[in-house]
């Protein structure tokens, strides 16, 4: 994390150090949760629309922070070493990207509608055999998120692994230029957003944000299944930077790498590539779609010049963050497919063909809550996917939420009203999984983030299922 003193703080954010302040004070780590503080911590007091931190600047203090910013002109400000600035936000940003401007490691963003963090995680488990690499933690990605995590880094960090998010136009640009990419990686797009962008293609443009905010002669990583993201850019306001180079990766055997043999095993993936012909890769996790993203994880290694041994090692260890089709095996023998962090239309189809390609000898069982933020098409989306469910291997389907009950309307055409369970009360919703799931059926768990569908998935998770399906 970034140590320095006062005085040098004062000089990246662009602050003035009050007469009480001691320059030589020695700041360790950047704090914006009071309720979070550490000691000798820089304490930044940011705004929102309920909430103000400067609020509890001289609570930080007193807790054992060694400063903390404040904005000029409010009111209040405590007694001890505060740092004036003229937007606390700002000065966040500023201070991050003048720690990385020091620290100067290579910078690897990633962004994309589905599949960003695990692609993010599988990229730094490929490096760090061969690096001192830092990684966003969870899914700090955002216009906080990522100077918070720029200024976690080590000081001998040689790469950072960054998430990069967006859910307007310009959100992505910013960051870029917070943290300029050396490699940026693009997994797909996806339908996330569609309610404050309006269309796919809107969200490439800002998808592709991350391209135009690459350094001079910089690598472009993209899935090349996606036709949009050639179309736009191909379009004259594209402003590739100088220099830019691309890699494409999907299914596709036109791209520069493809799958050339897939095989499930012990709820992950084994594979080989085009590329990398004569290695055989072992994901510890499902989905044909996560090969792809690891397509992506295997050109960034290799754009660092990781040896494929390496490479297969650094996968086989692979460690997800968390609720990203976690496999959990309860002492009762359910199988749980935990994939509740957020979910899209195309990230459902995934997911879905996750379970449907599963091996276990019980019934499969998809539990799906709603998808948010998808826009005026929000019910036909739902309604495809309970289309897209197969009758025949899948056991039953239980919905919980108003959107997703459009899922089990058109799930039970198929299914018959005896297979298909809509709920909107997650505690009636566990109680009925308790009473119908076997000891060897797998459970798929799929909703958005708002949804929270994971508070179901624990209450099954220590629980002794009562009977058969």
């Amino acid at each position: 994390m970034i140590t320095r003193t006062l005085s040098e703080i004062a000089a990246m954010c662009g602050g003035e150090l009050s007469p009480a302040a001691d320059l030589h004070t020695r700041i360790s780590g950047v704090v914006t949760d009071s309720r979070k503080i550490t000691a000798d911590c820089l304490f930044v007091p940011l705004a929102g629309e309920r909430f103000d931190g400067h609020d509890y600047g001289a609570a930080a203090l007193q807790q054992g922070a060694a400063a903390t910013l404040w904005q000029r002109g409010r009111d209040g400000a405590p007694e001890g070493a505060v740092l004036m600035v003229d937007d606390t936000l700002a000065a966040l940003q500023r201070l991050a990207s003048a720690y990385l401007a020091r620290l100067a490691p290579h910078v690897v963003a990633v962004t994309g509608s589905n599949g960003k963090t695990t692609t993010k995680d599988m990229i730094t488990a490929v490096l760090e055999k061969s690096y001192k690499v830092h990684k966003t933690q969870g899914n700090f990605n955002n216009h906080i998120g990522l100077p918070l995590t720029l200024l976690s880094m080590r000081e001998d960090t040689q790469i950072a692994v960054l998430e990069m998010g967006m859910s307007s136009r310009g959100e992505i640009a910013l960051l870029a230029r917070l943290a300029p990419p050396d490699v940026a990686v693009i997994t797909n797009i996806g339908e996330s957003h569609l309610l404050q962008l309006g269309s796919r293609k809107e969200i490439a443009r800002a998808k592709l944000e991350i391209a135009e905010g690459l350094k001079p002669g910089g690598l472009l990583i993209y899935n090349g299944d996606e036709p949009l993201l050639a179309e736009v850019m191909g379009e004259p306001s594209f402003r590739a930077p100088e220099g830019m180079r691309t890699f494409r990766f999907g299914h596709a055997e036109g791209n520069d790498d493809y799958p050339t043999g897939l095989m499930n095993h012990d709820g992950g993936m084994t594979f080989t590539s085009y590329r990398h012909a004569e290695q055989a890769f072992s994901l510890p996790l499902p989905g044909s779609h996560n090969v792809i993203n690891a397509l992506a994880a295997l050109a960034v290694a290799a754009h660092f010049s990781v040896g494929d041994e390496e490479i297969a090692e650094g996968l086989r260890g692979l460690k997800l963050t968390g609720m990203r089709i976690e496999v959990i095996t309860t002492a009762s023998g359910l199988t749980l497919l935990n994939d509740a962090y957020n979910a899209s239309p195309t990230s459902m189809k995934a997911a879905i063909d996750v379970l449907q390609a599963g091996k276990n000898a019980g019934a499969r069982i998809a539990v799906l809550g709603d998808m948010l933020e998808l826009g005026p098409d929000e019910v036909r989306f739902h309604q495809e996917i309970g289309r897209y469910l197969d009758p025949a291997r899948v056991d039953a389907v239980y919905t919980y939420g108003p959107l997703a009950a459009s899922i089990a309307g058109t799930a039970a055409e198929r299914f018959g009203p005896e297979r298909v369970f809509a709920f909107t009360d997650k505690e009636a919703l566990a109680a009925e999984l308790k009473a119908r799931c076997g000891a060897k059926d797998m459970i798929l768990f799929k909703a958005s983030r708002g949804m929270r569908l994971e508070e179901v998935l624990h209450r099954l998770d220590d629980a002794s299922p009562a009977g058969q399906h």
